[in-house]
């Protein structure tokens, strides 16, 4: 066998953007869809969606939604879920799981497109394989949540800012916001890239919503007087065996309390810095890749890298909210350099593979301890790529002497016929 590094690496994409067979991709999606239905065999399914819907219930019954101090969702998600209301237990008991599918099959087929992978590609076939046995993605059909909105707009807004669409995006950021605030810290990435009137709809479509839902509801001050302070405080102790932030998991192997929040600190900090500095950086898929999908990956990699940044920080941390990031991220394999194609990155992932078993581990009340290795391992994955990406970046600055300049985050060869040939 023969050939370079790169070579196998360009037949490696084309091979993942190829079309698949359609008997492999209806097993796929066949098998998609079953790992959809597997909550059926609970007695109780859709916990999280009954808490919105029960929240509607009680608005057109005259109380105040935020009596439930589990209803911790902004005020538009609650007359989002008032056509739920008119639906029986039943239906919603069966409706929930498939629904929530496809939402997030509707995510990751955004994320393929961010790269220009094509639905029926070998890439999406093994994408809908992968999230079959990902325990995140069991984890919201069984519960509903309704992180899955995000799921959707997370890839939605960054195809947007990709292809130069910055107000579009922030459209999709504010509504996904006004449903459950879980894309704020998104909200950098339009600081970072300076778009301010992306990020004055990312702002002002969540506020615009929650004010003119708010002033339909009675009592809508007992957010700010019992729900913020609850959700601040990481919720209850019925939430916090499920928490994987790091305030939450360190106290539970003997870090005392206060040393756990500054080591949480510092780490989001550091996260939240690399985030810029994959931000500043081109990346050498920029330099290197002629198909331009430079930006795109640096777009998915920083914002990703601030949801993560959240993720280590804010409490409560859920398993089901790494299907916000991981389907872009794993859609991101295709680009050269990006940090998804580091083995690393997917063994990060090996935790949440259904059927592994993990003695002490598998439990719901200890199963964080996986979570935060994974979003723990995936960070530390995608900021060490930024920090050698930027050093390989002033490497190639350095040799601009010799023929190559950067010029727009693209390599471009400097015409001079001058340049000595090694020998």
């Amino acid at each position: 066998m023969t050939g370079t590094a790169d070579e196998w690496g360009d037949a490696a994409r084309r091979w993942l953007r190829g079309r698949v067979g359609r008997p492999v991709l209806v097993a796929a999606v066949v098998l998609y869809g079953l790992s959809s239905l597997r909550p059926y065999a609970k007695d109780h399914i859709g916990i999280d969606n009954e808490v919105v819907v029960r929240a509607a219930r009680t608005l057109l019954d005259g109380g105040s939604p935020y009596a439930d101090k589990r209803f911790l969702y902004l005020p538009g998600a609650v007359f989002a879920a008032v056509p739920e209301t008119f639906l029986s237990e039943r239906v919603l008991y069966y409706a929930v799981p498939p629904v929530t599918g496809v939402l997030v099959a509707a995510g990751a087929v955004l994320a393929l497109r961010i790269f220009g992978v094509p639905a029926d590609s070998r890439m999406a076939a093994a994408t809908a394989v992968g999230l079959a046995f990902f325990l995140p993605f069991q984890s919201l059909v069984c519960l509903g949540n309704w992180t899955a909105a995000s799921v959707v707009a997370f890839p939605a807004a960054l195809l947007l800012a990709g292809r130069g669409r910055w107000s579009a995006a922030g459209v999709v950021v504010g509504a996904a916001i006004a449903l459950k605030p879980m894309l704020v810290p998104v909200l950098l990435l339009f600081v970072f890239a300076r778009r301010w009137r992306g990020l004055a709809w990312a702002v002002g479509v969540p506020v615009a919503v929650s004010l003119v839902a708010a002033a339909a509801m009675p009592r809508p001050s007992l957010f700010f007087t019992r729900t913020l302070p609850f959700l601040l405080h990481g919720q209850d102790a019925y939430a916090r065996p499920y928490d994987a932030s790091w305030s939450a998991v360190l106290p539970r192997i003997g870090v005392p309390h206060l040393p756990a929040l500054a080591l949480a600190a510092l780490a989001g900090a550091a996260v939240l810095g690399c985030a810029w500095v994959r931000w500043e950086g081109r990346g050498g898929s920029d330099l290197r890749d002629g198909r331009g999908w430079g930006d795109e990956l640096r777009v998915v990699e920083c914002a990703s890298l601030l949801m993560l940044a959240a993720f280590v920080v804010a409490r409560p941390s859920f398993l089901n909210y790494a299907l916000v990031v991981m389907p872009s991220l794993a859609a991101s394999a295709v680009v050269p350099e990006a940090a998804a194609r580091s083995v690393w990155f997917w063994m990060a992932l090996v935790p949440e593979l259904g059927g592994v078993p993990w003695p002490g581990l598998d439990s719901a009340e200890r199963h964080a301890f996986k979570d935060i290795v994974m979003f723990g391992g995936v960070a530390a994955v995608l900021a060490v790529t930024a920090w050698r990406r930027r050093a390989w970046e002033k490497g190639v600055v350095t040799q601009s002497s010799h023929g190559y300049s950067l010029c727009s985050g693209l390599e471009s060869r400097v015409a001079d016929s001058e340049v000595p040939t090694p020998k």
